[in-house]
């Protein structure tokens, strides 16, 4: 016979689990260069395949990446919020930021991920990725505009998740 966790041991998994998030963001904030430059980022394809970009995403403000969970829709809301989703006993906002960037809409299949906001940010919040291409060494690439080249010419967007959250619009998911 299999006993259900007791409540206390389920609340007490979610505390050691936001522990050891925040030491992780403490260690992802510490593995900076001595210049300021992040020394890892995650890279994330947005938009279509064809035709979306590559972004790079701080450490320090991405949570975790999951699988795509189902995601109810939310009448009333722009075409980019795609509803929400529960992750790990969250309700957490799904967007679709190459929609929402104009890139058009990014695929939900076998590759798709969503990549959670980091709690430090205060916004419950993912982002839809078509594809995540993991870290990315961001101080070692070559600065050319709004983007940065590596050494294989792979052109990415630094994305700053901080910044987007207090756009009025990202801010304002209603119609």
């Amino acid at each position: 016979m299999t006993t259900a966790p007791a409540p206390s041991d389920a609340a007490g998994r979610r505390a050691r689990l936001r522990q050891y998030q925040a030491q992780l963001l403490e260690r992802m904030q510490a593995a900076r260069t001595a210049s300021g430059a992040r020394v890892n980022q995650l890279g994330v394809h947005l938009g279509p395949r064809e035709a979306g970009a590559a972004f790079l995403l701080d450490l320090t403000q991405s949570g975790e990446i999951v699988a795509l969970p189902p995601v109810t829709a939310v009448p009333l809301t722009q075409p980019w919020y795609l509803g929400l989703a529960n992750i790990r006993g969250s309700l957490i906002g799904v967007i679709d930021l190459g929609r929402y960037l104009g890139l058009g809409d990014t695929p939900a299949g076998a590759d798709s991920r969503v990549v959670t906001f980091a709690p430090a940010l205060g916004f419950n919040c993912a982002l839809l990725v078509a594809r995540v291409y993991g870290l990315r060494h961001a101080a070692g690439m070559e600065a050319a505009g709004e983007h940065l080249l590596d050494a294989e010419g792979q052109s990415w967007i630094p994305l700053d998740l901080a910044e987007l959250v207090k756009e009025a619009r990202f801010m304002h998911v209603g119609l």
